[in-house]
């Protein structure tokens, strides 16, 4: 996925706004009751026009109050925005500040122009320097501007918008530090779309041959990440007969994936994410109801969190090792498929009994947790549309995390707030481990009502030997406010964890 932007930062002075010539320009501006130093400038060249917005409450300067004035008498740009940022003595949220961004994202592409200018002053954000302003900014601007195209659809509007620039009164020295967070913060929107790109590709075409290629084509653009695919028979050969046995029902040829990025020096441990990469998830023998199952091509956006996630890194180049896992296979009932009752080995030499063949991801991401004990991890980070109960529990605005170290626990969920994606720890007890018993094998694929914990204690079962923690993206990886397309996370939060992993 190439950028969809420009992004770009320019100094400039507040007096000298009115005469910028723009084809569409936006000023964020602080909440007053009068005029300020901002709406004065504009005040004064337009005749009043500020003042009698200002004096019929239309123009506030309130957190997400937006007025548009086409042709403003008095300047040079053709198109001007004034978006409101709340108060100037009161500090943001991170997630008040995403906001105020997405709005300010959505008045450039209504803009329907090619080049906008955004003048932003400088906003306090609780327990955030000003340079992650400009990394969440830029980052929302260029995933704001993100639409799939599907080749068999004839009218599809585009988004015209190719260049943005920053306008800020800053020295050289906070113009380099900002364009450095704007930077990464446009790469982190570029490795969203990529995510998002491969989730919303329908699943006749995203198989786990795509995937792999795709993973592929990401090491021909980037040379410092090496890809190896690992296919059926060099699978059964070493033993991952778990995985293998999702895919049975299946035509399409299962595929394991691993991406390694070599930024630091060969004994230097490395962080792994595994991604859960079912392209499409009928349930299998114990088949899901047919409304909505035209979804389940989103069962495989935890493989396309990594592979964005790998873009990003690939791009910004921490100085760090870092290995992504893809675990792909296709889930479909058919003669051949795995049946309920039926047990299969693991490659951690472990029995399971499969009760529920639409538990599946669990199944061949604990082979993945398995395969990865070579590289002799730093940590581990699996990433699986995993379950419903997720949803239940957490909806659609925070992704579930369990882990088997709280100190990654920590960094993973301060990686959220300073992300804007965030997480929320769910207990991993042992005495949730009982429902997972098995009379038949080592351990049962299903159990108890708490699926979420239950299904990550499954997991922990093969992550025993480093450091690991689970991320059950089933309600923020789609839907929810956003419908059926990608969010595009947690691509934000798994790059904002490797950045900080030194």
């Amino acid at each position: 996925m190439k950028k969809l932007i420009n992004i770009s930062l320019s100094e400039i002075k507040i007096s000298e706004l009115t005469k910028l010539k723009s084809e569409a320009l936006i000023v964020t501006f602080y909440e007053s009751k009068k005029i300020s130093d901002i709406t004065d400038i504009f005040d004064k060249k337009s005749k009043g026009v500020i003042k009698k917005l200002i004096s019929r409450n239309e123009l506030s300067g309130s957190l997400g109050n937006k007025v548009y004035l086409p042709n403003l008498n008095g300047t040079n740009s053709e198109k001007v925005y004034f978006l409101g940022c709340g108060k100037k003595d009161k500090e943001m949220s991170e997630q008040e500040f995403l906001s105020l961004s997405e709005k300010i994202a959505s008045a450039a592409i209504q803009s329907n122009v090619k080049n906008v200018h955004i003048y932003l002053p400088a906003l306090a954000i609780k327990g955030r320097t000003e340079d992650w302003n400009f990394k969440i900014l830029a980052r929302t601007l260029e995933a704001s501007c993100y639409k799939y195209f599907f080749k068999g659809k004839k009218a599809q509007s585009k988004n015209i918008l190719s260049k943005v620039t920053l306008l800020k009164n800053v020295d050289k020295k906070g113009l380099t530090t900002f364009n450095k967070a704007l930077k990464i913060g446009h790469v982190i929107g570029v490795g969203m779309n990529t995510s998002r790109e491969l989730a919303n590709t329908p699943a006749n075409i995203c198989t786990p041959t795509f995937l792999a290629s795709q993973a592929k084509k990401l090491s021909k653009s980037f040379p410092i990440i090496k890809t190896k695919i690992l296919g059926e028979k060099e699978m059964k050969k070493i033993g991952m007969d778990c995985l293998l046995s999702v895919g049975n029902g299946s035509a399409q040829e299962s595929k394991f994936i691993i991406m390694q990025y070599s930024g630091a020096a060969k004994t230097k441990k490395p962080n792994i994410i595994v991604g859960k990469g079912i392209t499409f998830d009928t349930g299998g023998i114990s088949i899901k109801p047919s409304p909505a199952m035209d979804e389940m091509k989103y069962d495989m956006t935890g493989s396309a969190s990594v592979v964005g996630t790998m873009r990003a890194i690939a791009e910004i180049k921490p100085k760090s090792n870092i290995i992504g896992v893809i675990a792909s296979a296709e889930n479909m009932p058919s003669s051949t498929a795995t049946k309920p009752g039926d047990v299969v080995k693991t490659l951690s030499g472990q029995t399971v009994e499969i009760l529920n063949t639409d538990a599946e991801g669990r199944l061949v991401l604990c082979d993945a947790l398995t395969y990865v004990e070579r590289f002799n991890p730093a940590n581990v980070i699996d990433i699986a549309t995993l379950t419903g109960a997720c949803v239940v529990a957490l909806g659609h605005e925070a992704t579930g995390m369990l882990s088997n170290d709280q100190t990654l626990a920590d960094n993973i969920l301060e990686s959220g707030y300073a992300s804007c994606d965030r997480a929320w720890q769910l207990p991993l007890w042992d005495s949730y481990q009982d429902a997972l018993d098995s009379r038949y094998a080592d351990i049962a694929n299903i159990g108890g009502r708490a699926g979420a914990i239950t299904a990550a204690c499954f997991l922990s079962r093969f992550a025993k030997k480093y450091n690991w923690a689970h991320l059950d993206i089933a309600g923020t990886a789609y839907g929810g406010k956003i419908g059926k397309k990608s969010s595009g996370r947690p691509v934000p939060l798994l790059t904002e964890y490797l950045l900080s992993q030194k």
